[in-house]
């Protein structure tokens, strides 16, 4: 007999954050608000990008991309989230929730690895400024960020596939307010060694591996920065990695919390409080992290912003 997750009508509940209507209310309009902001934040770093010339270094190239990443990481979890604060019927598909599985473990993986390549191009830029044209070219720059957008995408559904071929029985609440895969196992009928093995070989070595490549970077810039005699020098260094170091510590710091231990209800619980934070807190931030550290950023601002007040007056 075929298994009931097998199936495209088999539906799941997703059990959210509260089951409280008046609070649930309220949630719909912080996150709406959330959502726009993170919307708004990072369309504008990437337009801002895109027209301003001075801009068109490797820096912002993966910046961009970042920006890109966020938006898809918000929107693959948030509207449909936004909906059940507002429904009764709080269920989601089998493609669905496997669509949705599989995005956010590949933008996870994706934005992993895009910091990565960034500490790479910070790595450069400050120990080999003379050669750091030629080393991060624009085909070198194109590898470092289709790397991250492959692996994300395969190991996202590789991890989906494992998670789906089990035979899910029961209620089929998950217990969270979108299909991760640790509410997901608990549901499972099936043998799940082999989807927790392949789950936390994955994740830490995505997570070991991305972030020992960020470290030896840093150890090598740190090296660097404190070569440097004069004071000024090694602030105006240090400043073009604080931001990159912010958004690092903010997502790494999170997920380390949430993947790096077994599934249990306990875990669970704790998990979604953590899970409000990286996956709304970490896009907001970004644009306003790198654009309230970075002067080149706020010059751009500047400029477009006096530009538009020029046509008008001319207008």
């Amino acid at each position: 007999m075929s298994s009931p997750n097998h199936t495209l009508g088999t539906t799941f509940t997703l059990m959210g954050l509260t089951d409280d209507p008046v609070l649930e209310k309220v949630m719909f309009g912080v996150f709406l608000v959330v959502y726009l902001l993170t919307l708004a934040g990072n369309l504008c770093m990437i337009a801002l990008i895109s027209t301003s010339t001075h801009l068109h270094t490797p820096m912002y190239f993966f910046l961009g991309h970042l920006s890109f990443v966020d938006i898809c990481y918000s929107s693959n979890i948030t509207p449909n989230m936004l909906y059940d604060f507002l429904s009764e019927d709080k269920t989601i598909s089998y493609a669905g929730c496997f669509t949705q599985c599989l995005l956010f473990i590949a933008l996870v993986i994706t934005e992993l690895y895009l910091l990565a390549s960034m500490a790479l191009d910070r790595y450069v830029a400050i120990c080999s400024p003379l050669h750091y044209s030629s080393r991060m070219s624009r085909n070198v720059c194109i590898s470092l960020v289709t790397f991250p957008y492959v692996s994300g995408f395969f190991h996202g559904l590789s991890q989906a596939l494992l998670t789906f071929h089990l035979s899910f029985c029961g209620s089929l609440e998950i217990n969270h307010f979108y299909c991760a895969d640790p509410p997901l196992l608990l549901l499972a009928c099936s043998d799940t060694h082999i989807k927790k093995m392949a789950m936390f070989v994955v994740a830490g070595f995505t997570l070991l591996s991305s972030l020992s490549v960020i470290l030896l970077s840093y150890l090598f810039i740190f090296a660097a920065i404190l070569r440097i005699r004069s004071a000024e020098g090694r602030r105006k260094a240090f400043s073009t990695c604080g931001s990159h170091l912010m958004t690092v510590t903010i997502f790494y710091g999170t997920l380390f919390c949430m993947y790096l231990r077994p599934p249990s209800e306990k875990s669970i619980e704790q998990s979604k409080v953590i899970a409000v934070f990286y996956t709304f807190l970490s896009p907001i931030l970004n644009p306003l992290i790198y654009s309230l550290r970075n002067k080149d950023v706020i010059r751009a601002m500047q400029s477009v912003i006096k530009g538009n007040l020029f046509q008008k007056i001319a207008l």
